[in-house]
């Protein structure tokens, strides 16, 4: 009687390990997160700057004790910005390095394309990517994957219908596009294009550029011959400026617009002056404003001697929802329990910034602020 109740006994004990084994990247100490971006290349930058000041925000909370009792491990790779690195460092992360969720992601195409393909149908959350593409917002019902992406930023939708009534209220209706061609050159087509018809226009004309390529001259011939008033850039940084000498060099001056994917301060840095008068969205607070609590919270967290930027206040912001989410989870975590905690930050106030979340809702936030280029390439609100 005895050894059945050992029996019985073990294989209760051994049900109950089955039943709460922790989901994978979860010890006792650790939280494995992991990140996929360009780290190298022409779009390098702009995950670099991420990565230290999530790297940097972990090191603080680790210092204090961790989240719940655990330390965070950021493990980042490289993927050039090329949807297909993006997808295999995905499933790299998941399968072979056992990532408990995902953070901080950069693009349309590679983004979209690992969500659909990866790390939704594992089920492993990720929090923030450096897009607004409508292909990463759908409705969860229509597509059961999106219930697994957390969108930080405002959509190009935001951003372009806010642009576009910026343009229109100064009286322009000549207005052309120069697009990138992949997801998020299209996606933010598609926003110029909507966002016109509310006021019955259409693009005046459209030219576009390769990804990761800076050859413009046909863009430019085509967007040329209509003599535009304004033109929307829908670009990253480089071919952003080549478009805009191009532009400048067979005399055409436009006013020009961007969407804020192209890094205001890497923009500056490459144009000089022919940065002034760009007018660029922004999805993120003014990184220099100390007034906003969220904003102080990141300066004093990066120091004044490495710079500010919008893309490391954008990484910071985004390491702050994945945290939250972990803490309101609790010590007992799983990929699940995560995505539930996610879901009840609701109109969440970050300090001057907020992020909404619900069941069937994984915007983030609608926050767009107009900047332009003034002298000496400071950005002005």
């Amino acid at each position: 009687m005895n050894f059945l109740k050992q029996i019985a006994a073990i294989t209760t004990l051994a049900i109950s390990g089955l039943c709460c084994a922790a989901d994978p990247g979860i010890s006792d100490t650790s939280i494995t997160l992991g990140m996929s971006s360009p780290f190298s290349g022409p779009n390098g930058v702009y995950g670099l700057e991420m990565r230290q000041t999530i790297q940097t925000y972990f090191d603080q909370l680790n210092k204090a004790g961790g989240v719940n009792g655990r330390k965070l491990d950021l493990l980042a790779i490289d993927d050039g910005y090329e949807t297909e690195r993006s997808v295999a460092n995905t499933k790299t992360l998941i399968h072979e390095k056992k990532a408990f969720a995902l953070l901080a992601y950069y693009g349309s195409s590679p983004t979209t394309e690992a969500m659909n393909t990866v790390f939704g149908p594992a089920k492993v959350p990720l929090v923030g990517t450096i897009s607004g593409a409508g292909s990463l917002r759908e409705a969860i019902s229509a597509n059961p994957n999106a219930r697994y992406m957390f969108n930080v930023r405002a959509s190009y939708a935001d951003e372009t219908e806010a642009i576009v009534n910026q343009l229109v209220s100064l009286g322009l209706k000549n207005i052309a596009v120069f697009y990138q061609n992949d997801g998020f050159g299209k996606s933010g087509l598609d926003g110029v294009t909507l966002a016109l018809k509310k006021h019955g226009l259409t693009p005046s004309a459209v030219g576009t550029v390769e990804r990761n390529a800076i050859e413009v001259a046909k863009a430019v011939e085509s967007i040329g011959k209509v003599s535009p008033q304004a033109v929307i850039m829908v670009t990253l940084f480089k071919p952003t400026a080549a478009f805009v000498k191009a532009m400048k060099k067979s005399g055409q001056n436009p006013m020009l617009m961007t969407l804020s994917p192209v890094g205001a301060e890497q923009l500056v840095k490459e144009l000089g002056p022919d940065a002034r008068g760009i007018g660029i969205p922004q999805v993120v607070p003014y990184p220099w404003n100390d007034t906003v609590p969220v904003v102080k919270d990141y300066q004093k967290l990066v120091g004044s001697k490495n710079g500010f930027s919008y893309y490391a206040l954008e990484g910071y912001l985004m390491a702050r929802v994945m945290v939250e989410g972990i803490k309101r989870a609790g010590r007992d975590l799983t990929r699940e329990k995560l995505v539930s905690a996610l879901e009840t930050l609701n109109n969440n106030d970050f300090g001057g910034y907020r992020v909404n979340y619900s069941n069937n809702n994984r915007s983030g936030s609608h926050f767009v602020e107009l900047t332009v280029v003034g002298p000496g390439g400071k950005l002005l609100k």
